[in-house]
């Protein structure tokens, strides 16, 4: 049998095709776990408060019964990528399905729930512009998103009421799990500023906690004016609509979580500038600006860290005109847009870093 040239044996040719199946199958993982969160599978196990087997939760779901075999079939694969776990039952012989750390985090009701953001993330506005990826090599639009859709995310969440109430609540829900870690893990970072604006805050949910955990800080949201609509402040909260490219109201320093990284290099230099301007407004010490995002090419981690990173970058490469970014290439940004140093805390927040940027 001939094989191909670079492939020496029948068993190097069976691996490089089962390496293939894999990769053109692999979205099969995002759709089953997108499947469990709209059947309530990790709620109907969390309410039972123990683990349920195959006909329980059939039950509890109310699974058409000639579409058993099919959950069995769903329940395989999500155990297979470790979002339940199989014991065995309590009374007989049948396996039960119980919990995992990843699936904890997708019961509804739970404080730090990701239940939102994996249905917004797999939600065919974001994955529909992975097919146009390639007509979008050949076009002049700014991202595949662009291509598909005829205007750009923020626009669209402009309009669309229903997608805008979607996007706010997943980033939300990751503005809650990161509160708390932040201020514990991070306290150094804003100890001693009395002023920050946070750029982008969404709803306000880190701002609201940064501001209880430090009593003598005060905090301004700027968000566009479709995020902040009715949205009500505090004595230690305000909200601002308006657009960080025209104007960031003056504080001691200015938070960035996740922001930049949807955002060019050349945006994200106009972006810091006018951070750059908000902070000199301030005539306090201690000023700076601090960015809560990725740094990628450590080649120290490992290469689940690697890979996740690197998904990120491809979903910021199709829905936006942002990328993820080594250390040299914030770096960059940071010397181009006319700060003098910075400092980084790498992977307080798992997979993120906070970086604090000096003028």
């Amino acid at each position: 049998m001939a094989l191909l040239n670079g492939i020496e044996s029948t068993q190097e040719l069976l691996d490089a095709q089962a390496h293939v199946w894999n990769q053109t199958f692999n979205y099969i993982n995002s759709m089953s776990l997108k499947c469990a969160v709209q059947l309530g599978i990790p709620d109907a196990i969390h309410r039972h408060g123990a683990p349920l087997t195959l006909s329980q939760l059939a039950d509890v779901l109310s699974i058409n019964k000639t579409k058993s075999d099919g959950l069995f079939r769903l329940m395989r694969i999500l155990v297979q990528s470790k979002f339940f776990d199989k014991v065995k039952a309590l009374s007989g012989e049948e396996e039960a399905y119980c919990l995992t750390r990843a699936s904890r985090l997708l019961v509804r009701d739970e404080p730090l729930s990701m239940e939102t953001f994996v249905v917004a993330m797999v939600d065919p506005i974001f994955v529909d512009p992975f097919h146009h990826v390639g007509e979008w090599f050949g076009d002049d639009h700014p991202s595949p998103f662009f291509t598909k859709n005829g205007r750009n995310v923020w626009d669209y969440a402009g309009v669309e009421q229903s997608f805008n109430q979607l996007f706010n609540e997943a980033m939300a829900t990751d503005a809650r799990l990161v509160t708390g870690i932040l201020v514990q893990e991070c306290k150094q970072v804003f100890e001693g500023l009395e002023t920050m604006v946070d750029v982008g805050g969404g709803t306000g949910i880190v701002a609201r906690g940064v501001a209880a955990a430090f009593p003598g800080l005060k905090c301004v949201v700027l968000d566009l004016p479709h995020v902040v609509a009715g949205l009500e402040g505090s004595e230690k909260l305000s909200f601002v609509g308006g657009d960080m490219f025209e104007f960031i109201p003056h504080a001691n320093a200015v938070f960035l979580k996740w922001i930049l990284h949807d955002w060019s290099d050349e945006e994200c230099v106009s972006i810091l500038k006018k951070c750059k301007e908000a902070i000199a407004g301030s005539n306090k010490n201690g000023k700076k600006v601090i960015i809560v995002d990725m740094i990628v090419g450590d080649e120290r981690e490992e290469d689940k860290t690697t890979e996740t990173k690197l998904l990120f970058d491809s979903m910021m490469m199709a829905a936006l005109t942002g990328k993820e970014r080594s250390e040299k290439e914030w770096a960059n940004l940071f010397y181009t847009s006319g700060f003098q140093n910075y400092n980084i805390t790498p992977y307080p927040l798992g997979l993120r870093s906070v970086m604090e940027v000096f003028p």
